[in-house]
């Protein structure tokens, strides 16, 4: 005599498992649909990269760009700020930005990191490389240098000059000119007065003289 409840359990048990098979089977011929329209979506009907064309005479697909094309954002039409050195050919006299403690605290940082090691902290062109055997820079508080206009700092650091190479990759635009105004700020330093600091900084380095002494 079979045993009833065994039965019904082997009956119930593979009642259970076929809704499970067929939603594995579902499953996987949606895995496959899918599959089939992302690779449709991959051989779409459009050139690859340096593909032949026999479209054109030269047979090329990729088409040269036109002339005088610029890419969005580098039209860079006011050539005296991106070189130091206007449309009219002149080194720019003055800075296009205002020189904010906040612009002297950039050119500083940017100074420190990509100027000092060929002109040194105070920009007396002895840095750590020059005292290695690098050509010596000029320093920047020769009277010829001390005289240039900021857009001579920027066109050197945009273009090159003598045995520097153009920085221009390395430092962007609106860094050069912080760099041209700190530049002009250590040429004061070297020659700065008591006298010349506003009452309240004068004040607060002769407290500090007197607690030094």
């Amino acid at each position: 005599m079979k045993d009833r409840g065994s039965e019904n359990a082997r009956h119930g048990g593979r009642a259970l498992r076929q809704p499970a098979t067929t939603r594995r089977i579902a499953v996987l011929l949606l895995a496959l649909a899918t599959a089939g329209c992302r690779q449709n979506m991959h051989d779409q009907a459009k050139y690859e990269p340096y593909e032949a064309s026999p479209i054109y005479a030269d047979g090329a697909s990729a088409r040269p760009i036109p002339a005088g094309t610029v890419a969005r954002g580098f039209l860079r039409a006011d050539a005296g700020y991106y070189t130091g050195v206007g449309n009219d050919g002149m080194l720019v006299a003055s800075f296009p930005v205002p020189v904010t403690r906040e612009v002297l605290r950039r050119g500083r940082e940017r100074y420190d990191v990509f100027c000092s090691p060929c002109h040194d902290r105070v920009g007396t062109g002895r840095g750590m490389i020059v005292r290695r055997g690098f050509t010596q820079p000029p320093s920047f508080h020769d009277p010829r240098l001390k005289a240039a206009a900021p857009g001579h700092f920027v066109n050197v650091m945009s273009l090159g000059f003598g045995a520097m190479p153009s920085y221009a990759a390395q430092v962007a635009p609106a860094d050069r000119w912080a760099i041209a105004a700190y530049v002009q700020a250590l040429q004061l330093s070297q020659e700065a007065r008591l006298a010349d600091l506003p009452p309240a900084a004068r004040r607060q380095v002769e407290e500090e003289l007197a607690g030094a002494r």
